[in-house]
Order: structure tokens, then sequence, then C-alpha cells
């Protein structure tokens, strides 16, 4: 009988110690993770952004690339629209495999010419450049 009282003070403080464990564990997790970046959808002109890590679509008109700017808004793999007769220029949300979501939109967008990926770092390390660029930032741009 006289385990009892061990047993009800003991399990409370084991909770707790557990509990505060996690707590700090994702207060510690919080610190580490970068901000979300912001996402703005609304196309905006290229000129004046050096982009690094994006997907280009080309379409065969300037009307056509803007009848398709809507639905490239609607993409949640999308964060930001840059546009630039007759091209669309998506930066992509941090995660997001550009490969895999250039093949999406060419399926998704049967009308353009070509969709490729700006990938500098990639790019680099395939040249073996002895003096390479300077690392892509997670925004995707310079």
């Amino acid at each position: 009988m006289e385990d009892r009282p061990l047993i009800r003070v003991l399990v409370p403080v084991v909770a707790l110690a557990l509990a505060a464990g996690v707590g700090l564990a994702f207060f510690v997790a919080a610190l580490e993770r970068p901000p979300d970046l912001p996402v703005d959808t609304n196309p905006a002109p290229l000129a004046g952004h050096t982009l690094c890590a994006a997907v280009v679509v080309v379409f065969p008109t300037d009307a056509e690339m803007r009848a398709a700017v809507p639905s490239f808004r609607e993409i949640p793999k999308t964060r930001r629209v840059f546009v630039d007769p007759p091209s669309v220029s998506l930066l992509a949300v941090p995660g997001t495999d550009l490969r895999g979501w250039a093949q999406e939109l060419h399926t998704r967008f049967r009308t353009a010419e070509r969709v490729t990926v700006i990938d500098s770092d990639a790019t680099a390390a395939q040249l073996e450049l002895t003096a390479p660029p300077p690392k892509c930032p997670r925004e995707g741009e310079y």
C-alpha cells in the first residue's frame, strides 16, 4: 500500500517532464526553421529581377501568355509571377521540385512553346566552375 502514494506522485511528474521536453523541442525547431517567404502571385514585370531558381513558360503569343496568367496565380506551388512578353517566370514556394513542377506545367499548358527550369546552383555544379556564382538564396532571386 505504501507504493501507491509514490505512483500518484511519480506519474504526474514524469508526464509533466515529458510534456516540457516536447514543448522545448517544438520551440527549438521553430527557432531553427526559416520564416515563410511572402507569396504574391500578382503578375509583375520581370525587368529588374535576376532569377536563379525558377520555371519559365514561353507561349507563342503575348495574348496566350496573358490568358494563362490567372491560372498560374491559382497554382499552390506558385510564390511569385513575373511576365515578360510572351513568357511567364515563376518562383516556387520553398521545397518545390522545379523539374517536376516544370513537367506538370508543360502537361497543363499545352499551347506553351517551351517550359524550362532556371537553376543556377545545379548548372554551376554541372559545369564545375572554378569561380561559381553566389549560391541562390531560397527566395529564388538575387
